[in-house]
């Protein structure tokens, strides 16, 4: 694969590690990582790259219309789009810069990619734009988005924004929909960091209500082997779920990882549920499996495993967070 990538939001979780999946599979993939580096985006993330003559990282926002413009004008090919604020109680506290990054940012990216005839258009969204599920089913592409907070619903808002230059102005995109991901290199205000890292500083673990809210969970890598399928083998203009099916309690996680970490259940600490607090996310992967052949290669038990065993031995990255 020679063809030259811009991936946005590169330094944070996910993006860093796509980054470093595609480098290391494709030696002629050239990459361009633009990312603004708030506090989750981390460029230790990539230190294994940074070398790399076919890796270049551009500090920016994705909201300057001139510099996006003039880097998309490089001869890029392909643009994945991870930049997001992504946290559900930030946006819950401030609203307003989710809008504009979500929103505003993802269409300076597509006017950008509209303009240079980009070949592919990826959109990295997530399931909570189809809102809160039963005790039973699964959100399929087709299901109807019913956002519950303002992150889902600034996502929610740019998925909009990507199908209409679709369907306006033919743009070539894909949209992905991703449970929850899981990994090393996490920010620890997500769950399963912030169950390892207080767990193992011996702090209180916060459980949002009852504990109960059920979450599918994928394992980082997975996602990465997904996103590559799809701006190969993707349909144009079409959808595409990825899920781990991997469906735990919030509270059964907490459990399982102070066990394996041989700490007391002591440590968790029931708190105020949330505002508009979705109850349960589960998607159907059916699409991406039989159209493009994808499966998941990790048990959220070998990938837990291997999670834990990097926090425990990076602790000098998630002490400096």
């Amino acid at each position: 694969m020679g063809k030259k990538i811009l991936v946005t939001g590169g330094a944070g979780f996910i993006g860093s590690h796509f980054i470093k999946y595609m480098l290391k599979k494709y030696k002629a993939c050239q990459i361009v990582n633009l990312d603004l580096l708030t506090y989750a985006g981390n460029l230790e993330n990539l230190i294994e790259v940074k070398d790399n003559i076919n890796y270049q990282f551009v500090k920016g926002n994705i909201c300057d219309r001139r510099l996006v413009r003039a880097l998309v004008k490089n001869k890029i090919d392909f643009i994945v789009n991870f930049a997001a604020e992504s946290h559900v109680d930030r946006s819950i506290a401030d609203p307003g810069i989710f809008v504009k990054t979500n929103v505003l940012g993802t269409q300076v990216l597509l006017d950008a990619a509209r303009d240079y005839n980009i070949k592919k258009y990826i959109q990295i969204s997530t399931d909570e734009v189809y809102g809160s599920l039963p005790q039973k089913g699964y959100f399929t592409e087709d299901s109807p988005l019913a956002p519950g907070n303002p992150y889902s619903a600034s996502k929610a808002g740019a998925d909009m924004l990507v199908r209409a230059y679709y369907k306006t102005f033919n743009l070539p995109v894909n949209i992905t929909r991703c449970t929850n991901n899981f990994g090393p290199y996490q920010y620890p205000e997500k769950l399963i960091p912030l169950i390892i890292t207080n767990a193992l500083a011996d702090k209180k673990i916060p459980v949002y209500g009852d504990g109960l809210q059920v979450r599918d969970w994928l394992y980082v890598e997975d996602h990465c082997k997904a996103l590559d399928m799809i701006l190969h083998m993707g349909k144009t203009g079409y959808i595409y779920n990825v899920g781990g099916n991997n469906e735990k309690t919030n509270i059964s996680i907490v459990k399982l990882i102070l066990d394996q970490l041989d700490k007391p259940e002591s440590q968790i600490k029931h708190v105020k549920d949330r505002p508009g607090h979705d109850r349960r996310y589960a998607i159907s992967s059916k699409k991406l499996q039989e159209e493009l052949g994808w499966t998941p290669e990790y048990t959220f038990k070998k990938g837990l495993k291997e999670t834990i065993d990097w926090y425990l031995s990076n602790r000098e990255w998630w002490l400096k967070r």
